[in-house]
């Protein structure tokens, strides 16, 4: 019966708390207010209320549009002040609603200047990939012309590259074809300044293999693959191809793939039916280029070895990013086309997924293949698994899985891993928590002749002293985040759980609970052990209030609050050594 009591209570205790979270449908933004008057109010009656609006008010209610007037939908000025006003006022019984006129604003869209520019982007759901990842902690090998750091990639990352045309550390473009390759991978993102990149949280290694004509031989472009894959590259692009086949270049992209290396190439520019070489060999993900209307650039291989198709430009359409002019060497945001524009959409996408944890060069493909748009008939190959879409992608690698980049995004966004989150009071001290714990550890050492240690003391050491602190930063969608609360309380936290103070309620943050415990749970040995477990974590609580957070309701947050949570404090414990005590002695 005492159960079946405790479980009722617990029930309607979070049902009451549920029932109180508004939740996110009303913690929009707004500066205004909308009217909604009844559609059979006459027009007359409409005039005549909005009279008294203005002048008892003070306020200039309007037409939203031109087109509000069939439905009668009024705009005004206003705060929750206001709007509450209206709301009980004599005005309500003429209106369909009187509600706040919430500001929507577009998902993550850069503040670049000229991304307006990037359909490209746009077309491969960038956006909504960007909610969820933006490439950090990946490296992109770019082998091409060289990188060139132009003031749009300043806020990008390098790492050391090689120039294997010149036998040189510094990697620069002499050509502006691989800067305008980097760039699509991971140009500095809202910066003011220029255009956008795709996973502009990654790294780029530049690895010059092309001269300023834009050559160069396969010795140099399977000794630079080699060097990505010694030195972290975690994606090798390659926006470069030609004719001949190479067991050199066969072998330098094994290697990479055996060390993890997802390998992308341009699948070539000669409207053939074939992709040429290096995206015809195994382990090289082929990718051909669509145009703005997602059709097949006229220039775009197809056919054996396309397993991709991203935008590339084509039919008057260019992919926007920052380069160089190779003939002042000055920085110029630029339109090119080609496969080679195409490759790097798909490296900056396998960038946003090996971030979130698929790392595997095949499970990579997988996920790229499985996300893409299907082309239902495509009977000459010209997009392979269809057109790539960051969204889904990103999507799908996250599908049952939680890695470790999404738990650190959840401990920074949910705020364990920022410092604002421990000092702004939105949450639970961590240095306290960790005393409290310690605490009631350390009184139940002072016990240990008389309690066993076990699941039912720590639990109820856990549950009196902080809770599972760790769910109040805890938020699923509109889900009501009071039961998170709670459960992240201690039994003298319950109290001001609910109203999400930091007030502590007198009632709990006593000894007055403890003792209902041990009352009731007296004849119960796992639940006597519990209720001990909830006397000591209580004491250590309260003790540790008493030094570094002693507000209490009704008795302020001086001497007063103090001695009252010390006295309670040690009242737990000596509850706690009576009951246990009076338990069977541990031999």
């Amino acid at each position: 019966m005492r159960k079946l009591l405790i479980l009722c209570l617990f029930c309607l205790g979070i049902g009451f708390a549920i029932s109180n979270f508004t939740g996110l449908a009303t913690r929009g933004e707004f500066d205004s207010l909308v009217i909604d008057f009844k559609d059979n109010l006459p027009a007359g009656e409409i005039d005549r209320e909005l009279a008294e609006l203005s002048k008892e008010y003070r306020i200039a209610p309007r037409l939203n549009s031109q087109f509000s007037q069939v439905e009668h939908v009024y705009v005004v000025k206003g705060d929750r002040t206001l709007l509450t006003k209206l709301q009980g006022s004599s005005l309500s019984k003429d209106v369909e609603s009187i509600e706040p006129n919430y500001i929507y604003r577009s998902s993550i869209a850069p503040n670049d200047p000229q991304y307006s520019k990037q359909w490209h982007l746009r077309s491969i759901h960038i956006e909504q990939a960007w909610e969820e990842n933006r490439g950090k902690g990946i490296t992109v090998a770019i082998i091409d012309t060289g990188v060139s750091k132009v003031p749009d990639l300043e806020q990008t990352e390098f790492v050391k590259g090689y120039d294997f045309v010149n036998d040189k550390v510094n990697a620069d473009d002499d050509n502006g074809h691989g800067t305008h390759v980097a760039g699509t991978v991971a140009q500095s993102t809202n910066n003011n300044y220029g255009v956008a990149g795709i996973a502009y949280e990654a790294k780029i290694m530049p690895l010059k293999v092309l001269s300023g004509s834009g050559g160069g031989t396969i010795s140099d472009i399977a000794e630079s693959i080699r060097f990505a894959a010694d030195n972290g590259a975690n994606i090798v692009n390659m926006s470069l191809g030609g004719g001949g086949e190479s067991q050199v270049m066969k072998d330098a992209i094994e290697y990479a793939h055996n060390k993890g290396v997802v390998i992308i190439a341009a699948a070539g520019n000669e409207n053939a039916e074939s992709a040429s070489y290096p995206a015809r060999y195994a382990h090289v993900i082929g990718v051909g280029a669509l145009d703005a209307q997602d059709e097949r650039a006229e220039f775009s291989n197809y056919g054996a070895g396309v397993n991709i198709a991203a935008p590339g430009g084509g039919h008057g359409s260019k992919i926007w990013q920052e380069t160089i002019d190779p003939t002042t060497n000055t920085p110029i945001i630029s339109g090119f086309q080609g496969t080679s524009m195409a490759a790097p959409h798909v490296a900056g996408v396998a960038a946003l997924i090996e971030s979130i944890g698929v790392t595997a060069p095949d499970e990579v493909y997988a996920v790229l293949q499985q996300s893409a748009r299907k082309i239902e008939s495509d009977p000459q190959n010209f997009y392979g698994a269809g057109h790539l879409d960051a969204a889904a992608a990103v999507k799908l690698a996250q599908k049952g899985k939680i890695t470790f980049n999404d738990f650190f995004r959840w401990l920074r966004d949910n705020g364990y891993l920022n410092l604002r989150f421990w000092i702004d009071g939105g949450a639970i001290a961590l240095l306290p928590k960790l005393g409290m714990v310690l605490g009631s550890y350390l009184l139940a050492f002072l016990l240990r002749n008389y309690v066993p240690f076990g699941f039912p003391l720590v639990s109820g050491m856990v549950a009196g002293s902080t809770g599972l602190f760790f769910l109040r930063g805890f938020y699923i969608f509109d889900l009501p985040q009071t039961p998170f609360r709670i459960l992240g309380s201690s039994i003298p936290e319950l109290g001001n759980a609910i109203s999400g103070t930091s007030i502590l309620n007198p009632l709990f943050a006593s000894v007055l609970i403890p003792v209902l415990l041990l009352i009731v749970c007296w004849s119960y040995p796992q639940g006597k052990l519990f209720s001990i477990g909830t006397s000591l974590g209580v004491a250590a609580c309260l003790l540790v209030s008493a030094v570094v957070a002693p507000n209490v309701w009704l008795l302020g947050d001086g001497v007063v609050a103090r001695s009252f949570l010390v006295v309670n404090g040690l009242l737990c414990f000596g509850l706690a050594k009576f009951a246990a005590r009076g338990d069977t002695q541990i031999v």
